[in-house]
């Protein structure tokens, strides 16, 4: 776990410093210290927010479409290098219950080679780099032990936000997915190509956007990489991915 830079102790700090700057002219001050105090409690609350760190060690399982198709994830800490060729398959990790209010991630992510734009609605040509998957359950639903992806996904009442790197869309947008139906959306964040990004994302807030109902219980997180229906190369990695929840 790591905690945001900027301590309670030191944002208390910064209020009383600025209350003894000006109090030979207090009166004309009161506007300006009701504002900064606003501003030093919005910073105590976000620095009390704890941010749980996702490593890349034990606990992953891949999820194979075909028997020849298969990506080659390698697992090293708080990164995660992907290597994708023609093929297809996706990593998958259940979260403790602990994680299951969690309702903002963030992550870093990098793309050397890339898969050509593709349309992803389009099932069977819609390739994408890299894909960030959140899979929520009701509370009711929730398994008591481990099972696997595809499993989880027949539930009618399971959602995935997927947040995307790749396709042919405009940045921002929603899309429905070509093969979960109704339980799954796309959100585009980084059109295909290569670079690097930090992502920050509300999943309350896109859960919303693209269920129309409030997030269910986090209970998963996967990340995929496909290149098989353009038959081309992907050479990516995910990095430093936190979650956590407001206070």
């Amino acid at each position: 776990m790591n905690r945001y830079k900027l301590s309670c102790e030191e944002a208390v700090a910064t209020l009383v410093s600025f209350t003894k700057v000006n109090q030979s002219n207090s009166m004309s001050q009161i506007p300006k210290k009701l504002t900064l105090i606003s501003i030093v409690a919005s910073i105590i609350s976000w620095s009390s927010a704890v941010a749980e760190q996702i490593s890349f060690n034990d606990g992953w399982t891949e999820q194979t479409f075909s028997l020849f198709s298969s990506n080659d994830f390698e697992l090293d800490g708080n990164t995660l290098n992907i290597s994708s060729d023609g093929t297809a398959s996706i990593l998958w990790k259940s979260l403790p219950s602990s994680m299951s209010e969690t309702n903002q991630a963030r992550w870093d992510w990098a793309v050397e080679a890339s898969v050509p734009p593709t349309d992803l609605t389009l099932k069977g040509g819609d390739d994408r780099n890299l894909s960030i998957y959140f899979l929520f359950l009701p509370q009711k639903y929730i398994p008591k032990t481990r099972v696997k992806l595809t499993k989880l996904l027949r539930n009618k009442d399971a959602r995935v936000l997927m947040y995307v790197w790749g396709g042919s869309h405009n940045l921002g947008e929603i899309l429905p997915s070509p093969y979960l139906g109704i339980i799954g959306k796309s959100i585009i964040l980084q059109s295909a190509g290569t670079g690097t990004a930090s992502e920050e994302v509300n999943l309350a807030i896109d859960f919303q956007r693209s269920f129309g109902i409030e997030a269910s219980k986090l209970i998963g997180i996967a990340i995929s990489a496909d290149s098989d229906d353009t038959n081309s190369r992907i050479l990516a990695r995910i990095s430093n991915v936190s979650i956590q929840s407001d206070p």
